[in-house]
């Protein structure tokens, strides 16, 4: 009796210590999305028009979000975020974003409330820095965003087509509702 329990509670350690290692296990594990080669941070800098994301818990209810960056001297960035509750009240959030692989300036952390600061991986950018798609390295957290509103059909296609080959999941996506499409 006393080495059937003392099994029991090994193999339940065992089990627990295992799906606490993997991450709960209800993700398989990857390897992390690759990000573009090079950011300029300058360039980066404006205003940019959320088009789709994964759901998280910091933007419920949220639609026409804006974000927009702005160089400061020390290089780092200052971030203000804003959106439109369901109910009709303005949101706005202001924070600081900086690089962790300087020159390339491609993974960031960005930081709203001390001393939390989440990934902002910059997974795909267009050529001219018109659109941008944006994760985190585990997954969880992913932006599509653009310069200008309504976005191309064709253009927002190949960008979820990138952001599902990078592993990315599409199928979960919250699209704005005043989303337009030309």
């Amino acid at each position: 009796m006393i080495i059937s329990r003392l099994l029991f509670t090994l193999s339940f350690l065992f089990v627990f210590t295992q799906v606490a290692h993997s991450g709960g296990g209800s993700k398989p594990t990857m390897p992390p999305p690759d990000t573009v080669e090079k950011v300029d941070l300058e360039k980066y800098a404006g205003k940019w028009f959320e088009v789709a994301r994964l759901p998280n818990s910091f933007q419920k209810n949220c639609f026409q979000t804006t974000a927009e960056y702005s160089v400061k001297e020390n290089g780092n960035l200052k971030v203000v975020n804003k959106c439109v509750k369901t109910n009709g009240d303005k949101k706005s959030s202001s924070g600081k974003a900086w690089s962790v692989n300087p020159p390339k300036n491609s993974k960031l952390k960005v930081q709203f409330f001390w001393p939390f600061d989440g990934d902002y991986w910059i997974i795909g950018l267009g050529q001219n820095y018109e659109w941008a798609l944006v994760g985190s390295p585990d997954y969880e957290y992913m932006w599509i965003l653009t310069r200008e509103l309504p976005i191309e059909s064709g253009l927002l296609q190949e960008i979820l087509n990138l952001a599902s080959e990078r592993g990315y999941d599409t199928n979960s996506l919250l699209f704005d509702p005043n989303l337009k499409l030309r």
